[in-house]
């Protein structure tokens, strides 16, 4: 299946709808939380940071911010400190996010700010992780790797991309999913235009290494349609060592 180019989705067109923005967002929510793409986004980051007790991460295109206040739930259990800064380029997602989960605003460590991933206002090496869940598909490869890159800038430790690999297997199972379990537009739309704008893994991998960083884990989720790399610049791999691909 080719990559489809140029073809957005609802979520990158007007978002004047705020009801059904929110409903967008729980579904979202609902996908990452079944279908591994937390733990993927959790393992990503142990990839790198394993050995810290405290971190600071900046999470780019949070959406819902879901994955966020879950791995702050994960830190808490486990003893550790973590600090989020949640942005989104959209403000109108943002606000849905409110909607979706009225809680998000009083969550321990979390901070919801504005910001695109394309150009981000923090100075470099403001954050230990840098983190961006399906983002990167919304992008053509030259945005991508401006979005990389980005993130690399101001990361002290490296970055974790998490997103939708492409395959018909994958968009049948987006489709049935989207089709089956919501009447919400957006999900219904996008959910499987999704898996046909994704990068495959190893194309992401070459996105990844034309922006100078050098991937040290790449991890599957448990159906195979999810993938997140783990990938720092190059003074960090002597330290953490190159890692294979296995499934979380």
């Amino acid at each position: 299946m080719d990559r489809l180019t140029h073809a957005p989705e609802l979520l990158d067109g007007p978002l004047d709808d705020p009801v059904a923005l929110a409903g967008n967002l729980r579904d979202l929510r609902r996908v990452n939380r079944w279908l591994g793409g937390t733990s993927l986004s959790a393992a990503g980051i142990a990839a790198l940071a394993a050995h810290r007790r405290d971190l600071s991460m900046l999470d780019v295109g949070t959406g819902g911010a879901d994955i966020p206040v879950a791995l702050l739930a994960g830190s808490a259990r486990a003893g550790r400190q973590l600090q989020i800064v949640a942005t989104d380029s959209r403000p109108e997602i943002l606000a849905a996010a409110v909607i979706a989960t009225p809680d998000v605003v009083g969550v321990e460590g979390l901070s919801l700010e504005v910001a695109d991933g394309r150009a981000l206002p923090y100075a470099d090496d403001s954050f230990d992780v840098v983190h961006a869940s399906m983002v990167l598909h919304h992008l053509e490869p030259d945005e991508g790797m401006g979005l990389l890159r980005e993130m690399a800038r101001v990361a002290r430790l490296g970055i974790v991309v998490n997103d939708l690999d492409r395959g018909r297997p994958y968009w049948v199972g987006a489709w049935l999913l989207s089709h089956g379990l919501t009447r919400n537009r957006f999900t219904r739309h996008d959910a499987p235009l999704s898996v046909r704008r994704a990068y495959r893994l190893d194309e992401a991998l070459v996105l990844v290494r034309l922006c100078g960083l050098a991937p040290v884990r790449a991890v599957r989720g448990p159906f195979g349609h999810r993938y997140a790399i783990a990938a720092v610049v190059p003074t960090e791999v002597d330290r953490l060592g190159a890692g294979g691909l296995d499934r979380a």
